[in-house]
């Protein structure tokens, strides 16, 4: 049995080298789980691909969901009142007539604060999906409303986003399988499909593809709206990737497709009805394989106004690293940016990010970082930020206390441990959260997962220019008060510290 998480003290400054005065960040406090299981070694439940949600009308509010992929597949749902520094879960109601399975599940807050929650419902031996379901639970409430069926069978990677100027706008966003085989879709052509409610999820429009019919292979879509209501939605192209795509690989470990992937921002005016592309990357280099109904996601960000940022793993140097991509209208990009500062060619692995922007323009970015291992099998996970639009960005700053390993999880029997689809991040002025799926109470026979968070502050170089926008500066007033809500609620003065339990679980390598 592996180690259960202990919370320790915070981290060093880094001093970042592009500006006179250097930018600084810290840990607040330690790392602190999420969910009860961490503690608990009879729970050994695979809690991965958080996502996380805050609550625009009351900046302390928030939530996470994730998927549980073993000792059988479900779903989970925590909610905090206090900025971050507790969680009590909430149990996700199941629909009647529907076998007991919830699954991939994803949050989002409305404008007027209320929780919206999605998720699957699976079928059968082959636990594929049945059917799509809301729930919902009103500003300050902690009740969710029976769920409402908003989907039909063998829609995957259901992604659901609100609309931050307008309630009760709200969009979901998957593929839809035609077949499915072992671990692989049996057909191609599977579109990215895209519905939306004008009404908190009672009612949905027609579905409307958002994917070009030439593309074959496309996985891992997620969307995000501008400040006019523009709609933005990312997706992967596997190009003729069939290892990954129809499950050659039979869910085993081993060297990643050898040929190209493309990232492609789709673009709507009309809130969904109609959409135009444009490939953000059309030669990524592959790092690794995956369950194709399980793919890592592309991060995807919108400022205040307008520009559009892009995240995602990326082999061409050799080795997975983190490459950010911008625009300033969603149309042409400028060259990418790789973010983490390692030497290039140091054969370990960077991946998996997760972009979130700060009212003030600020840009953070967390990550998969194995860069402590030259064996490049334990991860950590790193942030950097950068104050100049992704062009640079701050040196790293170490978020996990304990190294873990990064072959546990499910499929880690086969050699093919998931991690999960994503990360979860929150930016605000001068405060970042980060949540990651953490091993480090878990072995290849338990697979157990939990998730961790761990608050920064990122104090901004004294002599950068002020924000550029007026808006945007009194936006950040505003979003202070998450910031103040983590000091109210004790997260830098109360560190919980739970006691070890067990020896092993990764390596401690401080």
């Amino acid at each position: 049995m592996g180690a259960a998480l202990v919370v320790t003290g915070a981290g060093a400054w880094l001093a970042a080298t592009s500006y006179a005065t250097p930018a600084r960040t810290a840990l607040v406090g330690g790392n602190v789980p999420v969910d009860a299981g961490a503690t608990d070694p009879r729970d050994i439940s695979a809690n991965n691909s958080p996502t996380l949600a805050r609550s625009p009308v009351d900046e302390a509010r928030l939530a996470i969901a994730n998927r549980v992929d073993s000792p059988r597949f479900s779903c989970a749902l925590h909610v905090s009142s206090d900025g971050g520094a507790t969680w009590d879960r909430l149990d996700i109601p199941l629909p009647d007539g529907e076998e007991p399975k919830c699954f991939a599940p994803d949050v989002a807050f409305g404008k007027d604060g209320t929780l919206y929650v999605s998720f699957v419902t699976l079928k059968g031996l082959g636990n594929v999906p049945n059917a799509v379901w809301i729930t919902t639970a009103a500003a300050g409430s902690e009740q969710l409303t029976a769920p409402t069926k908003v989907g039909g069978p063998l829609q995957f990677q259901v992604r659901l986003a609100a609309d931050p100027n307008t309630p009760g706008l709200l969009y979901l966003s998957w593929v839809q399988a035609q077949a499915t085989g072992l671990l692989a879709f049996a057909e191609t052509g599977n579109p990215v499909l895209l519905s939306r409610s004008d009404d908190g999820g009672r009612s949905w429009g027609d579905p409307v593809r958002v994917s070009d019919p030439a593309r074959l292979r496309v996985v891992a879509p997620s969307s995000a709206v501008g400040p006019d209501g523009q709609l933005f939605l990312l997706y992967l192209d596997l190009g003729d990737d069939r290892l990954d795509y129809a499950g050659a690989h039979e869910g085993r470990g081993g060297e990643p497709y050898d040929g190209p992937w493309r990232l492609v921002l789709a673009r709507s005016a009309d809130k969904g009805a109609t959409w135009t592309e444009a490939v953000v990357a059309g030669r990524l280099v592959p790092t690794e394989r995956f369950v194709v109904f399980l793919p890592p996601s592309p991060s995807l960000a919108v400022d205040r106004r307008g520009a559009v940022y892009v995240a995602f793993v990326d082999g061409r140097l050799g080795d997975a690293d983190v490459w950010l991509w911008r625009s300033r209208d969603g149309r042409s990009w400028a060259p990418p940016v790789r973010v983490n500062d390692t030497r290039q060619h140091d054969a370990t692995s960077q991946y998996l990010p997760k972009i979130a922007l700060a009212p003030d323009g600020r840009l953070d970015v967390v990550y998969y970082d194995r860069r402590r291992d030259r064996s490049n099998l334990n991860n950590d996970v790193s942030l950097q930020s950068s104050f100049d639009g992704g062009r640079t960005f701050t040196p790293s700053t170490r978020l996990s206390d304990r190294s873990f390993s990064s072959q546990v999880g499910f499929g880690s029997e086969r050699g093919l441990a998931d991690l999960g689809s994503r990360l979860g991040l929150i930016a605000v002025d001068r405060r970042a959260m980060a949540v990651w799926t953490d091993t480090r109470a878990g072995t290849e026979a338990s697979r157990k997962q939990d998730l961790v968070r761990a608050v920064v502050d990122v104090r901004r170089p004294r002599d950068l220019p002020e924000p550029f926008d007026g808006a945007i500066a009194a936006a950040g007033a505003i979003a202070t008060g998450f910031g103040m809500a983590l000091l109210a609620a004790g997260v830098i003065g109360r560190r919980p510290r739970l006691e070890p339990i067990a020896p092993g679980g990764g390596s401690d390598d401080e």
